[in-house]
């Protein structure tokens, strides 16, 4: 009972950290006081990146052993890039026009397209279920979309297509760990893959200006605190979490994770005064049954393969 009750207690603390992420972005981007431009969105994608993958170098390091065949250096690129480096820099584009709870909600499509993902390209086996929890998440996803128009900001289709984007890419990352690097330590897998990022983040350091911002911006510090917790915490030491999670309950019970993380990040973005309507809300309960319905086969499933 213990043991459990800490389980949870650290994907409670999982989705607070992942669910908070969206708004952090944002800070690193805009003052909150004076509305005033600080960072780019991508400079602060590749302050993400740069600060996270500095904080795993060692260990990954002493990981690169795991490289053992030509299969597993791509799969660990494909981990790189689609899994944290592609999606660090749509994340922050999409948050120029749409709010950081709309990009929480919008996030909560990931298992959906870990399914279709795996289904087309890793012949997973899809269910009857999982078949209608996709065509509900679907449903969802229009909604949700076409709903841009009622938010109070600049947003465009490309805003909400950018974090579309970068759901399929974490699809394909997911889908690449489960069915091509299973076999290695889930914690090893990761920071090789900040490794590959780090070279790649030092590049567009330097190419993005993001030293001028540093020393010209007087609200440049106080944006670097927001972005360096995002990058540690929100990205570095929770996907440790996670791992640990995984390897102590299940896979099925940390991906749970998903539903709170868009609850999270409209909480915390209607408490930070963006707006919210009911066709955000109703689209994103459609996805979370979806998600929901998608995953209750699988989950019965184990439950028998078990014994449960």
């Amino acid at each position: 009972m213990r043991a459990n009750l800490k389980y949870s207690a650290i994907l409670i603390l999982l989705s607070i950290v992942w669910g908070s992420s969206f708004i952090l972005m944002k800070r690193g981007m805009i003052d909150k006081e004076t509305g005033d431009l600080i960072f780019s969105s991508n400079q602060v994608g590749t302050l993400r990146m740069l600060f996270a993958s500095t904080a795993l170098l060692p260990m990954g390091l002493r990981s690169l052993k795991i490289i053992t065949s030509y299969k597993i250096g791509i799969s660990l690129a494909v981990v790189s890039l689609a899994g944290s480096f592609i999606p660090a820099f749509l994340f922050t584009y999409a948050e120029t026009g749409i709010s950081s709870g709309y990009a929480g909600m919008l996030n909560s499509t990931v298992p959906i397209f870990t399914l279709i993902i795996g289904a087309s390209f890793f012949r997973q086996q899809l269910l009857k279920m999982q078949v209608i929890g996709v065509l509900i998440g679907t449903i969802g996803i229009i909604i949700l979309v076409n709903g841009v128009s009622v938010v109070d900001t600049s947003g465009t289709y490309l805003h909400v297509m950018a974090v579309v984007f970068a759901t399929v890419c974490y699809g394909l990352s997911t889908n690449t760990m489960r069915y091509n690097l299973s076999h290695l330590h889930p914690l090893k897998v990761t920071s090789v893959a900040f490794v590959f990022a780090f070279i790649p983040a030092v590049i567009c350091f330097f190419y993005f200006d993001t030293t001028t911002t540093i020393i010209e911006n007087e609200h440049a510090y106080k944006a670097l605190g927001y972005i360096l917790i995002l990058s540690i915490v929100g990205t570095a030491l929770s996907l440790i979490l996670f791992n640990y999670l995984i390897s102590k309950t299940s896979a099925l019970f940390a991906s749970s994770v998903t539903y709170l993380i868009p609850i999270v990040a409209v909480i915390i973005g209607f408490s930070d005064g963006e707006t919210l309507s009911w066709i955000q809300v109703v689209a994103m309960l459609i996805i979370l049954l979806g998600i929901f319905t998608a995953n209750r086969m699988k989950k019965q499933n184990a439950n028998k393969s078990e014994g449960l």
